[in-house]
């Protein structure tokens, strides 16, 4: 088989499962798949991100894989125990909805907030992104956000 029918084939496919998995709905508008502008337009971050978050003796560490984004285009914030990263994921090349056999990625604006379970010196937090991984290091204060309230019985008199 040569390429050229490997290709039609596979976008016959393509084709196929589009219109097997077609619920009526209008899903053309679910992504930014343009690369174009600065941000989405609308504030549409609807893209998920995967995280991993865990925990040192000293830190809480947020991690997640955003290849393909720049650390100009991730806005991290912290308000009180939650942790908020937003950025874009832009498209550099302009290909035709025709021409794609797969489209999987999401490109456009995406979001994740993570509730923390202990306080954190927000003042002293870092972000890097190395290879397409980017990590957020929350140093901990040392107080535990865990208060027991006790529950006194009252007695009616």
């Amino acid at each position: 088989m040569d390429d050229q029918t490997f290709f039609t084939q596979l976008k016959d496919l393509k084709m196929v499962s589009e219109d097997a998995d077609s619920d009526g709905a209008d899903d053309s508008q679910l992504f930014d798949t343009s690369g174009q502008g600065n941000a989405p337009e609308n504030d549409d971050y609807s893209g998920q991100l995967a995280v991993d978050v865990y925990q040192t003796d000293k830190n809480v560490v947020i991690k997640s894989t955003i290849a393909g984004v720049q650390p100009e285009d991730l806005d991290i914030t912290i308000n009180n125990d939650l942790v908020t990263i937003k950025g874009v994921r832009r498209n550099e090349e302009n290909i035709l909805d025709d021409d794609y056999i797969y489209r999987e990625c999401h490109w456009g604006g995406f979001s994740r907030s993570i509730i923390l379970p202990v306080d954190v010196h927000d003042d002293k937090v870092s972000a890097s992104l190395k290879n397409g991984i980017l990590t957020i290091t929350l140093p901990k204060t040392g107080k535990s956000k865990v208060h027991v309230v006790p529950v006194d019985e009252e007695v009616e008199n």
